[in-house]
């Protein structure tokens, strides 16, 4: 599975969103520094859909605020 998901650093609360159109967002706590948002972002994702973190990786956009994450299921 691939998600698009919209990032915002630096948030309040970390959560994870769909809109009523399917659109994801996340709110993240970490700075956009080191990578840190990015794995605070894979985390998120992880327990989200309840899967390990090892499941989930960044396909496109590491450095923008928009992403491509892509999900792995295995059985």
């Amino acid at each position: 599975m691939v998600l698009q998901v919209k990032v915002k650093p630096n948030a309040r609360t970390a959560a994870l969103t769909q809109d009523a159109e399917g659109h994801w967002s996340a709110s993240l706590t970490s700075p956009p520094l080191d990578g840190k948002a990015n794995a605070e972002l894979i985390a998120l994702v992880a327990r989200h859909f309840a899967c390990r973190k090892a499941d989930v990786s960044i396909r496109s956009g590491a450095s923008a605020r928009i992403k491509r994450i892509e999900i792995v299921e295995r059985s």
